[in-house]
Protein backbone atom coordinates (compact mmCIF):
# COMPACT_ATOMS: atom_id res chain seq x y z
CA UNK A 1 0.00 0.00 0.00
CA UNK A 2 1.37 3.60 -0.82
CA UNK A 3 1.96 5.84 2.15
CA UNK A 4 -0.55 8.14 0.20
CA UNK A 5 -2.87 5.72 0.20
CA UNK A 6 -3.00 4.82 3.74
CA UNK A 7 -2.60 8.17 4.78
CA UNK A 8 -6.20 8.75 3.12
CA UNK A 9 -7.64 6.12 4.88
CA UNK A 10 -6.47 6.83 8.39
CA UNK A 11 -7.98 10.18 7.64
CA UNK A 12 -11.33 8.66 5.94
CA UNK A 13 -11.62 6.14 8.84
CA UNK A 14 -11.18 9.20 11.79
CA UNK A 15 -14.11 11.14 9.82
CA UNK A 16 -16.06 7.75 10.07
CA UNK A 17 -15.36 7.59 14.07
CA UNK A 18 -15.72 11.39 14.31
CA UNK A 19 -19.23 10.92 12.36
CA UNK A 20 -20.65 7.72 14.43
CA UNK A 21 -19.73 9.85 18.21
CA UNK A 22 -21.15 13.41 16.90
CA UNK A 23 -24.89 12.80 17.98
CA UNK A 24 -24.48 10.91 21.25
CA UNK A 25 -21.82 12.41 22.67
CA UNK A 26 -23.02 16.15 21.68
CA UNK A 27 -26.70 15.62 23.01
CA UNK A 28 -25.34 14.20 26.01
CA UNK A 29 -23.41 17.38 26.59
CA UNK A 30 -26.74 19.55 26.02
CA UNK A 31 -28.40 17.39 28.67
CA UNK A 32 -25.32 17.49 31.02
CA UNK A 33 -24.94 21.28 30.96
CA UNK A 34 -29.14 21.68 30.90
CA UNK A 35 -30.33 19.28 33.69
CA UNK A 36 -30.83 20.90 36.78
CA UNK A 37 -29.96 17.82 39.03
CA UNK A 38 -26.96 17.08 40.81
CA UNK A 39 -25.14 14.09 41.13
CA UNK A 40 -24.26 12.53 44.89
CA UNK A 41 -20.85 13.03 44.09
CA UNK A 42 -21.12 16.36 42.69
CA UNK A 43 -22.91 17.70 45.83
CA UNK A 44 -19.84 16.36 48.19
CA UNK A 45 -17.93 18.57 46.15
CA UNK A 46 -20.05 21.75 46.11
CA UNK A 47 -20.22 21.31 49.83
CA UNK A 48 -16.24 20.97 49.93
CA UNK A 49 -15.95 24.28 48.06
CA UNK A 50 -18.57 26.06 49.89
CA UNK A 51 -20.38 26.71 46.45
CA UNK A 52 -24.32 26.76 45.88
CA UNK A 53 -24.95 25.51 42.59
CA UNK A 54 -28.24 26.60 42.07
CA UNK A 55 -27.21 30.27 42.39
CA UNK A 56 -27.90 31.32 38.87
CA UNK A 57 -25.11 34.25 37.93
CA UNK A 58 -24.44 36.99 35.91
CA UNK A 59 -21.55 37.54 33.58
CA UNK A 60 -19.56 39.81 36.17
CA UNK A 61 -20.06 36.84 38.76
CA UNK A 62 -19.70 34.23 36.44
CA UNK A 63 -16.37 35.69 35.58
CA UNK A 64 -15.00 36.20 38.87
CA UNK A 65 -15.48 32.37 39.53
CA UNK A 66 -13.72 31.73 36.09
CA UNK A 67 -10.56 33.73 37.24
CA UNK A 68 -10.92 32.96 40.57
CA UNK A 69 -10.45 29.56 40.62
CA UNK A 70 -8.11 29.84 37.87
CA UNK A 71 -5.73 32.37 40.01
CA UNK A 72 -5.80 29.76 42.66
CA UNK A 73 -4.99 26.84 40.29
CA UNK A 74 -1.69 28.88 39.15
CA UNK A 75 -1.02 29.43 43.03
CA UNK A 76 -1.07 25.87 43.98
CA UNK A 77 0.98 23.90 41.03
CA UNK A 78 3.33 27.02 41.23
CA UNK A 79 4.24 26.56 44.82
CA UNK A 80 4.11 22.60 44.21
CA UNK A 81 6.35 23.08 41.83
CA UNK A 82 8.40 24.79 44.14
CA UNK A 83 8.48 22.44 46.79
CA UNK A 84 8.90 19.14 44.34
CA UNK A 85 12.52 18.44 46.56
CA UNK A 86 11.15 17.88 49.36
CA UNK A 87 7.90 15.51 48.49
CA UNK A 88 7.91 11.70 48.12
CA UNK A 89 8.33 9.86 44.65
CA UNK A 90 9.87 13.14 43.32
CA UNK A 91 12.66 10.70 41.64
CA UNK A 92 15.66 12.40 43.03
CA UNK A 93 14.44 15.69 40.80
CA UNK A 94 14.96 19.10 42.36
CA UNK A 95 12.33 21.71 42.86
CA UNK A 96 11.76 23.63 39.46
CA UNK A 97 13.24 27.44 39.35
CA UNK A 98 11.14 30.38 40.14
CA UNK A 99 10.62 31.59 36.33
CA UNK A 100 10.07 28.10 34.54
CA UNK A 101 7.80 27.22 37.77
CA UNK A 102 5.59 29.99 36.92
CA UNK A 103 5.86 29.46 33.02
CA UNK A 104 4.48 26.05 34.07
CA UNK A 105 1.81 27.27 35.83
CA UNK A 106 0.50 29.63 33.65
CA UNK A 107 0.64 26.79 31.01
CA UNK A 108 -1.17 24.75 32.10
CA UNK A 109 -3.74 26.25 34.00
CA UNK A 110 -4.03 28.13 30.64
CA UNK A 111 -4.84 25.26 28.60
CA UNK A 112 -1.79 25.50 26.88
CA UNK A 113 0.46 23.39 28.42
CA UNK A 114 3.92 25.07 26.63
CA UNK A 115 6.84 23.06 28.11
CA UNK A 116 10.14 24.41 28.30
CA UNK A 117 11.39 21.77 30.06
CA UNK A 118 12.47 17.74 29.92
CA UNK A 119 9.33 15.95 31.15
CA UNK A 120 11.10 13.01 31.87
CA UNK A 121 14.29 14.86 33.67
CA UNK A 122 12.19 17.59 35.92
CA UNK A 123 8.63 16.37 37.21
CA UNK A 124 8.41 13.84 39.56
CA UNK A 125 5.26 11.38 40.04
CA UNK A 126 3.06 13.67 42.60
CA UNK A 127 3.84 16.93 40.47
CA UNK A 128 2.95 14.97 37.05
CA UNK A 129 -0.28 13.50 38.88
CA UNK A 130 -1.22 15.05 41.54
CA UNK A 131 -0.22 18.43 39.75
CA UNK A 132 -0.21 18.74 35.78
CA UNK A 133 -2.93 16.02 35.55
CA UNK A 134 -5.25 17.66 37.45
CA UNK A 135 -5.15 20.76 35.20
CA UNK A 136 -5.57 19.62 32.43
CA UNK A 137 -9.18 18.12 33.41
CA UNK A 138 -10.08 21.25 35.13
CA UNK A 139 -8.85 23.64 32.54
CA UNK A 140 -10.83 21.44 29.59
CA UNK A 141 -13.65 21.85 32.06
CA UNK A 142 -13.54 26.02 32.41
CA UNK A 143 -13.04 26.06 28.56
CA UNK A 144 -16.76 24.16 28.31
CA UNK A 145 -17.92 26.15 31.19
CA UNK A 146 -17.46 29.50 29.14
CA UNK A 147 -18.53 28.04 25.82
CA UNK A 148 -22.03 26.95 27.37
CA UNK A 149 -22.47 30.29 28.58
CA UNK A 150 -21.77 32.01 25.84
CA UNK A 151 -24.38 29.30 24.02
CA UNK A 152 -26.82 30.54 27.23
CA UNK A 153 -26.58 33.99 25.89
CA UNK A 154 -27.96 33.52 22.70
CA UNK A 155 -30.78 31.21 23.71
CA UNK A 156 -31.95 32.54 27.01
CA UNK A 157 -33.94 36.27 26.62
CA UNK A 158 -34.96 38.98 28.89
CA UNK A 159 -32.58 37.89 31.34
CA UNK A 160 -28.87 38.27 32.29
CA UNK A 161 -28.51 34.83 33.66
CA UNK A 162 -25.85 32.53 32.26
CA UNK A 163 -25.86 29.75 34.98
CA UNK A 164 -23.26 28.54 37.37
CA UNK A 165 -19.68 28.51 37.17
CA UNK A 166 -18.87 26.25 39.73
CA UNK A 167 -22.10 23.41 38.53
CA UNK A 168 -20.61 23.94 34.77
CA UNK A 169 -17.37 23.26 36.15
CA UNK A 170 -17.86 20.31 38.21
CA UNK A 171 -20.40 18.39 35.92
CA UNK A 172 -17.63 19.16 33.05
CA UNK A 173 -15.25 17.08 35.03
CA UNK A 174 -17.45 14.30 36.50
CA UNK A 175 -19.97 13.85 33.35
CA UNK A 176 -18.27 14.02 30.41
CA UNK A 177 -14.51 14.29 31.12
CA UNK A 178 -13.91 11.39 33.71
CA UNK A 179 -15.34 9.12 32.05
CA UNK A 180 -13.99 9.51 29.13
CA UNK A 181 -10.86 9.28 30.07
CA UNK A 182 -11.09 6.01 31.93
CA UNK A 183 -11.74 4.48 28.78
CA UNK A 184 -9.46 5.43 27.24
CA UNK A 185 -7.02 5.26 29.28
CA UNK A 186 -7.76 1.36 29.21
CA UNK A 187 -7.81 1.73 25.82
CA UNK A 188 -4.12 3.03 25.64
CA UNK A 189 -3.01 0.73 28.22
CA UNK A 190 -3.87 -2.03 25.79
CA UNK A 191 -2.29 -0.75 23.18
CA UNK A 192 0.82 -0.74 24.66
CA UNK A 193 0.80 2.82 27.12
CA UNK A 194 2.78 2.58 30.41
CA UNK A 195 0.72 3.22 33.37
CA UNK A 196 2.98 2.72 36.56
CA UNK A 197 4.49 4.52 39.27
CA UNK A 198 8.13 3.18 38.54
CA UNK A 199 11.35 4.87 39.55
CA UNK A 200 14.36 5.60 37.08
CA UNK A 201 16.01 2.44 35.39
CA UNK A 202 19.16 2.87 33.42
CA UNK A 203 19.18 0.46 30.88
CA UNK A 204 21.90 -1.19 28.65
CA UNK A 205 22.25 0.11 24.79
CA UNK A 206 23.95 -2.07 21.95
CA UNK A 207 26.67 0.79 21.68
CA UNK A 208 27.74 -0.18 24.89
CA UNK A 209 26.09 3.04 26.68
CA UNK A 210 23.15 3.04 28.79
CA UNK A 211 20.32 5.27 29.08
CA UNK A 212 17.99 6.60 31.53
CA UNK A 213 14.26 5.55 31.73
CA UNK A 214 11.46 6.34 34.09
CA UNK A 215 7.96 5.13 34.29
CA UNK A 216 4.80 6.76 35.49
CA UNK A 217 1.45 7.25 34.96
CA UNK A 218 1.47 7.88 31.35
CA UNK A 219 -1.97 6.50 29.64
CA UNK A 220 -4.04 8.27 32.37
CA UNK A 221 -2.40 11.86 31.90
CA UNK A 222 -1.92 10.81 28.13
CA UNK A 223 -5.92 10.13 27.71
CA UNK A 224 -7.23 14.01 29.36
CA UNK A 225 -3.69 15.31 27.25
CA UNK A 226 -5.78 14.75 23.86
CA UNK A 227 -9.16 14.45 25.00
CA UNK A 228 -8.99 18.06 26.52
CA UNK A 229 -7.34 19.62 23.97
CA UNK A 230 -4.13 20.15 26.46
CA UNK A 231 -1.23 18.82 24.89
CA UNK A 232 1.34 19.02 27.67
CA UNK A 233 3.50 15.67 27.62
CA UNK A 234 4.95 13.26 30.14
CA UNK A 235 7.84 13.09 28.33
CA UNK A 236 10.16 15.32 26.10
CA UNK A 237 9.34 13.93 23.10
CA UNK A 238 5.31 14.16 23.38
CA UNK A 239 3.13 11.88 21.48
CA UNK A 240 6.15 10.48 19.49
CA UNK A 241 7.58 8.77 22.63
CA UNK A 242 6.80 4.90 22.20
CA UNK A 243 5.46 5.13 26.11
CA UNK A 244 2.57 7.76 24.96
CA UNK A 245 2.04 7.13 21.40
CA UNK A 246 3.01 3.13 21.13
CA UNK A 247 1.81 2.50 17.44
CA UNK A 248 -0.44 3.53 14.38
CA UNK A 249 -3.62 2.26 16.19
CA UNK A 250 -3.22 4.49 19.67
CA UNK A 251 -2.10 7.81 17.59
CA UNK A 252 -4.98 7.56 15.26
CA UNK A 253 -7.40 6.59 18.35
CA UNK A 254 -5.08 10.11 20.29
CA UNK A 255 -5.90 12.13 17.18
CA UNK A 256 -9.86 10.75 17.54
CA UNK A 257 -9.64 12.39 20.83
CA UNK A 258 -8.60 15.41 20.24
CA UNK A 259 -11.40 16.35 17.86
CA UNK A 260 -14.49 14.43 19.18
CA UNK A 261 -15.74 17.27 22.09
CA UNK A 262 -14.58 20.15 20.14
CA UNK A 263 -16.75 19.16 17.08
CA UNK A 264 -19.50 17.04 19.28
CA UNK A 265 -19.95 20.82 20.67
CA UNK A 266 -22.01 21.67 17.81
CA UNK A 267 -24.24 19.33 18.59
CA UNK A 268 -24.76 20.59 21.72
CA UNK A 269 -24.93 23.80 20.73
CA UNK A 270 -27.52 23.20 18.25
CA UNK A 271 -29.70 21.06 20.97
CA UNK A 272 -29.37 24.63 23.30
CA UNK A 273 -30.70 27.17 21.18
CA UNK A 274 -33.24 25.22 19.55
CA UNK A 275 -31.88 24.28 16.44
CA UNK A 276 -29.74 21.48 15.41
CA UNK A 277 -29.78 22.93 11.66
CA UNK A 278 -27.71 25.82 13.11
CA UNK A 279 -25.01 23.46 14.91
CA UNK A 280 -24.79 21.90 11.70
CA UNK A 281 -23.94 24.99 10.39
CA UNK A 282 -21.08 25.60 12.38
CA UNK A 283 -19.55 22.19 12.09
CA UNK A 284 -19.47 22.71 8.18
CA UNK A 285 -17.38 25.60 9.09
CA UNK A 286 -14.96 23.86 11.30
CA UNK A 287 -15.12 20.69 8.51
CA UNK A 288 -14.06 22.71 5.79
CA UNK A 289 -11.12 24.26 7.19
CA UNK A 290 -9.80 21.43 8.68
CA UNK A 291 -10.34 18.68 5.68
CA UNK A 292 -9.08 21.46 4.14
CA UNK A 293 -5.79 22.15 5.76
CA UNK A 294 -5.43 18.50 6.55
CA UNK A 295 -5.64 17.57 2.72
CA UNK A 296 -2.69 20.74 2.23
CA UNK A 297 -0.68 19.54 4.84
CA UNK A 298 -0.45 16.08 3.36
CA UNK A 299 0.24 17.40 -0.02
CA UNK A 300 2.97 19.28 0.87
CA UNK A 301 5.15 16.61 3.06
CA UNK A 302 4.47 14.40 0.16
CA UNK A 303 5.31 16.54 -2.56
CA UNK A 304 9.01 17.16 -1.52
CA UNK A 305 11.63 16.52 -4.51
CA UNK A 306 14.91 15.58 -4.37
CA UNK A 307 16.55 11.69 -4.16
CA UNK A 308 16.16 12.05 0.00
CA UNK A 309 12.42 12.81 -0.95
CA UNK A 310 12.23 10.13 -3.70
CA UNK A 311 13.74 7.59 -1.62
CA UNK A 312 11.69 8.13 1.68
CA UNK A 313 8.23 8.58 0.02
CA UNK A 314 8.63 12.07 1.11
CA UNK A 315 9.48 14.63 3.96
CA UNK A 316 10.22 11.92 6.39
CA UNK A 317 13.15 14.13 8.30
CA UNK A 318 11.43 14.76 11.49
CA UNK A 319 8.74 11.63 11.62
CA UNK A 320 8.25 8.61 13.31
CA UNK A 321 8.61 5.68 10.87
CA UNK A 322 6.14 3.85 12.98
CA UNK A 323 3.64 6.38 12.00
CA UNK A 324 4.69 7.95 8.86
CA UNK A 325 4.23 10.87 6.76
CA UNK A 326 0.43 10.79 6.52
CA UNK A 327 -0.04 9.46 9.81
CA UNK A 328 1.96 12.79 11.21
CA UNK A 329 0.44 15.37 8.79
CA UNK A 330 -3.56 14.85 10.31
CA UNK A 331 -2.20 14.49 13.59
CA UNK A 332 -0.12 17.85 13.29
CA UNK A 333 -2.83 19.58 11.58
CA UNK A 334 -5.07 18.38 14.59
CA UNK A 335 -3.13 19.58 17.07
CA UNK A 336 -2.49 23.28 15.74
CA UNK A 337 -6.13 23.55 14.42
CA UNK A 338 -7.09 22.60 18.39
CA UNK A 339 -5.40 24.47 21.32
CA UNK A 340 -4.18 21.01 22.11
CA UNK A 341 -0.34 21.15 21.17
CA UNK A 342 0.56 17.55 21.50
CA UNK A 343 3.46 16.54 18.96
CA UNK A 344 3.73 13.20 17.07
CA UNK A 345 6.95 14.77 15.01
CA UNK A 346 9.13 17.40 14.58
CA UNK A 347 7.15 20.72 13.35
CA UNK A 348 10.34 22.06 12.58
CA UNK A 349 11.41 19.73 10.20
CA UNK A 350 8.45 20.22 8.04
CA UNK A 351 8.45 22.11 4.62
CA UNK A 352 8.51 25.53 4.71
CA UNK A 353 4.84 25.32 3.67
CA UNK A 354 3.80 22.78 5.92
CA UNK A 355 5.31 24.51 8.89
CA UNK A 356 3.39 27.94 7.39
CA UNK A 357 0.28 25.49 7.59
CA UNK A 358 0.41 25.09 11.32
CA UNK A 359 1.31 28.37 12.24
CA UNK A 360 -1.80 29.72 10.28
CA UNK A 361 -4.02 26.98 11.98
CA UNK A 362 -3.04 28.42 15.39
CA UNK A 363 -3.39 31.89 14.25
CA UNK A 364 -6.95 31.27 12.93
CA UNK A 365 -7.83 31.35 16.66
CA UNK A 366 -7.76 27.34 16.70
CA UNK A 367 -11.73 26.97 16.15
CA UNK A 368 -11.64 24.39 13.08
CA UNK A 369 -12.57 22.75 15.59
CA UNK A 370 -10.39 24.85 18.14
CA UNK A 371 -10.29 23.39 21.98
CA UNK A 372 -12.73 22.33 24.11
CA UNK A 373 -15.03 24.98 25.07
CA UNK A 374 -12.51 27.83 23.54
CA UNK A 375 -12.91 26.60 19.41
CA UNK A 376 -16.98 26.59 19.95
CA UNK A 377 -16.58 30.33 21.45
CA UNK A 378 -14.07 31.57 19.27
CA UNK A 379 -16.59 30.02 16.22
CA UNK A 380 -19.33 32.00 17.63
CA UNK A 381 -16.99 34.97 17.73
CA UNK A 382 -16.40 35.05 14.23
CA UNK A 383 -20.19 34.09 13.19
CA UNK A 384 -20.84 37.25 14.71
CA UNK A 385 -18.90 39.19 13.02
CA UNK A 386 -19.88 37.40 9.82
CA UNK A 387 -23.17 38.52 10.07
CA UNK A 388 -21.90 41.93 11.03
CA UNK A 389 -20.60 42.16 7.73
CA UNK A 390 -23.28 40.61 6.33
CA UNK A 391 -25.67 43.18 7.75
CA UNK A 392 -23.83 45.63 6.43
CA UNK A 393 -23.47 44.27 2.89
CA UNK A 394 -27.31 44.78 2.61
CA UNK A 395 -27.83 47.41 5.13
CA UNK A 396 -29.46 46.40 7.61
CA UNK A 397 -29.04 45.68 11.29
CA UNK A 398 -27.23 42.31 11.63
CA UNK A 399 -29.01 39.64 13.72
CA UNK A 400 -27.75 36.02 14.74
CA UNK A 401 -29.95 33.27 16.19
CA UNK A 402 -32.54 36.39 16.57
CA UNK A 403 -30.61 38.75 18.36
CA UNK A 404 -29.66 42.02 17.06
CA UNK A 405 -26.21 43.03 16.85
CA UNK A 406 -25.64 46.23 17.43
CA UNK A 407 -22.66 48.48 18.69
CA UNK A 408 -22.27 46.59 22.21
CA UNK A 409 -21.92 43.27 20.92
CA UNK A 410 -19.57 43.66 17.84
CA UNK A 411 -17.13 45.76 19.83
CA UNK A 412 -16.91 42.79 22.26
CA UNK A 413 -16.28 40.90 19.44
CA UNK A 414 -13.74 43.04 17.69
CA UNK A 415 -12.05 43.11 21.19
CA UNK A 416 -11.85 39.37 21.12
CA UNK A 417 -10.12 38.76 17.33
CA UNK A 418 -7.66 41.53 18.27
CA UNK A 419 -5.97 40.46 21.75
CA UNK A 420 -4.13 37.59 20.38
CA UNK A 421 -2.54 39.00 17.59
CA UNK A 422 -1.45 41.82 19.56
CA UNK A 423 0.36 39.64 21.97
CA UNK A 424 1.68 37.28 19.32
CA UNK A 425 3.00 40.40 17.17
CA UNK A 426 3.92 42.87 19.57
CA UNK A 427 5.91 39.80 21.65
CA UNK A 428 8.05 38.57 17.99
CA UNK A 429 8.63 42.30 17.98
CA UNK A 430 10.07 42.75 21.02
CA UNK A 431 12.27 39.25 20.89
CA UNK A 432 14.18 40.58 18.13
CA UNK A 433 14.49 44.20 19.07
CA UNK A 434 16.20 43.02 21.99
CA UNK A 435 19.98 41.04 21.97
CA UNK A 436 19.71 38.35 24.29
CA UNK A 437 16.37 36.76 22.84
CA UNK A 438 18.24 36.20 19.22
CA UNK A 439 20.84 33.92 21.47
CA UNK A 440 17.93 31.40 21.75
CA UNK A 441 17.21 30.54 18.19
CA UNK A 442 19.53 27.91 16.59
CA UNK A 443 18.90 28.38 13.04
CA UNK A 444 19.11 32.33 11.64
CA UNK A 445 16.80 33.80 8.26
CA UNK A 446 13.45 32.83 7.55
CA UNK A 447 13.24 29.98 9.39
CA UNK A 448 14.69 31.41 12.63
CA UNK A 449 12.13 34.14 12.22
CA UNK A 450 9.69 31.26 12.53
CA UNK A 451 11.13 29.78 16.00
CA UNK A 452 9.86 33.03 17.58
CA UNK A 453 7.01 33.39 16.05
CA UNK A 454 5.36 30.37 16.29
CA UNK A 455 6.46 30.41 20.01
CA UNK A 456 4.69 33.25 20.53
CA UNK A 457 1.76 31.97 18.41
CA UNK A 458 1.58 28.83 20.39
CA UNK A 459 1.67 30.53 24.15
CA UNK A 460 -0.76 33.17 22.85
CA UNK A 461 -3.10 31.18 21.11
CA UNK A 462 -2.95 28.61 24.17
CA UNK A 463 -1.82 25.67 21.67
CA UNK A 464 1.74 24.66 23.70
CA UNK A 465 2.98 23.24 20.52
CA UNK A 466 7.17 23.98 19.93
CA UNK A 467 8.37 24.71 16.70
CA UNK A 468 11.86 23.40 18.04
CA UNK A 469 14.86 24.82 17.57
CA UNK A 470 14.94 27.93 19.93
CA UNK A 471 16.00 27.63 23.83
CA UNK A 472 12.73 28.78 25.75
CA UNK A 473 14.44 27.89 28.66
CA UNK A 474 15.14 31.76 29.96
CA UNK A 475 14.04 33.68 31.62
CA UNK A 476 12.85 35.85 28.49
CA UNK A 477 10.87 33.43 27.07
CA UNK A 478 9.47 31.69 30.64
CA UNK A 479 8.42 34.77 31.10
CA UNK A 480 6.64 36.82 28.44
CA UNK A 481 5.49 33.27 27.31
CA UNK A 482 4.05 32.46 30.18
CA UNK A 483 2.25 36.46 30.49
CA UNK A 484 1.19 35.71 26.56
CA UNK A 485 -0.25 32.47 27.65
CA UNK A 486 -2.68 33.85 30.69
CA UNK A 487 -3.53 36.79 28.54
CA UNK A 488 -4.10 34.75 25.82
CA UNK A 489 -6.34 32.91 27.91
CA UNK A 490 -8.27 34.91 30.43
CA UNK A 491 -8.78 38.15 28.41
CA UNK A 492 -11.07 36.19 25.49
CA UNK A 493 -12.95 35.13 28.24
CA UNK A 494 -13.84 38.68 29.35
CA UNK A 495 -15.22 39.22 25.95
CA UNK A 496 -16.86 36.54 25.67
CA UNK A 497 -19.04 36.61 29.07
CA UNK A 498 -20.06 40.12 28.49
CA UNK A 499 -21.35 38.88 25.11
CA UNK A 500 -23.04 36.31 26.50
CA UNK A 501 -24.68 38.48 29.33
CA UNK A 502 -25.71 41.43 26.55
CA UNK A 503 -27.24 38.87 24.07
CA UNK A 504 -29.10 37.18 27.54
CA UNK A 505 -30.36 40.81 28.28
CA UNK A 506 -32.21 41.07 25.02
CA UNK A 507 -35.47 40.76 23.78
CA UNK A 508 -35.59 37.61 20.61
CA UNK A 509 -35.77 39.16 17.21
CA UNK A 510 -38.77 37.93 14.98
CA UNK A 511 -37.51 36.26 11.88
CA UNK A 512 -38.67 38.16 8.68
CA UNK A 513 -37.81 37.85 4.87
CA UNK A 514 -34.80 39.84 5.26
CA UNK A 515 -33.31 38.20 8.22
CA UNK A 516 -29.84 36.06 6.72
CA UNK A 517 -30.32 32.70 6.63
CA UNK A 518 -27.54 31.08 9.08
CA UNK A 519 -27.91 27.87 8.84
CA UNK A 520 -27.64 27.75 5.11
CA UNK A 521 -24.60 27.02 3.06
CA UNK A 522 -24.29 30.65 1.79
CA UNK A 523 -23.79 31.57 5.57
CA UNK A 524 -21.14 29.08 6.17
CA UNK A 525 -19.13 29.99 2.72
CA UNK A 526 -19.49 33.83 4.37
CA UNK A 527 -18.15 32.39 7.56
CA UNK A 528 -15.11 30.58 6.16
CA UNK A 529 -14.35 33.49 3.93
CA UNK A 530 -14.78 36.22 7.10
CA UNK A 531 -11.65 33.69 8.96
CA UNK A 532 -9.71 33.35 6.11
CA UNK A 533 -9.90 37.31 5.04
CA UNK A 534 -9.31 38.16 9.12
CA UNK A 535 -6.96 36.07 9.72
CA UNK A 536 -4.78 36.83 6.57
CA UNK A 537 -4.43 40.58 6.81
CA UNK A 538 -3.28 40.25 10.49
CA UNK A 539 -1.04 37.63 9.66
CA UNK A 540 0.22 37.77 6.68
CA UNK A 541 3.33 40.01 6.56
CA UNK A 542 4.44 38.13 9.40
CA UNK A 543 4.15 34.61 7.76
CA UNK A 544 5.80 36.21 4.52
CA UNK A 545 8.58 37.14 6.44
CA UNK A 546 8.92 33.12 7.82
CA UNK A 547 7.49 30.06 6.51
CA UNK A 548 6.09 31.51 3.02
CA UNK A 549 10.07 33.04 2.58
CA UNK A 550 11.39 29.71 3.31
CA UNK A 551 8.78 27.47 1.19
CA UNK A 552 9.19 29.99 -1.94
CA UNK A 553 13.51 29.44 -1.36
CA UNK A 554 13.27 25.68 -1.13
Amino acid sequence: MSPVLAGALQLLALVVALGLSYRPLGDHMAKVYSSEKHLRSERWIYKAIGANPSVEMRWPAYLRGVLAFSAVSVLFLYLLQRVQGSLPGSLGFVSIDPDQAFNTAASFVANTNWQSYYGEQAMGHVVQTGGLAVQNFVSAAVGIAVAVALVRGFARSRTGELGNFWADLVRGVVRVLLPISVIGALVLVACGAIQNFSGIHEVGQFTGGTQQWNGGAVASQEVIKELGTNGGGYFNANSAHPFENPDGLSNLFEIYLILVIPFALTRTFGRMVGSIRQGYAILATMATIWLGFTALMMWTEFAGKGPAFDIAGGAMEGKETRFGIGASAIFSVATTLTSTGAVNSFHSSNTGFGGGINLLGMQLGEIAPGGVGSGLYGMLIMAVIAVFIAGLMVGRTPEYLGKKIGTREIKFAALYILITPALVLGFTAASFVLDTPAHSMTNSGAHGFSEILYAYTSGANNNGSAFAGLNADTQWFNSTIGIAMLLGRFLPMVFVLALAGSLAEQQPVPETAGTLRTEKPLFTGLLVGTIMIVTGLTYFPALALGPLAEGLAA
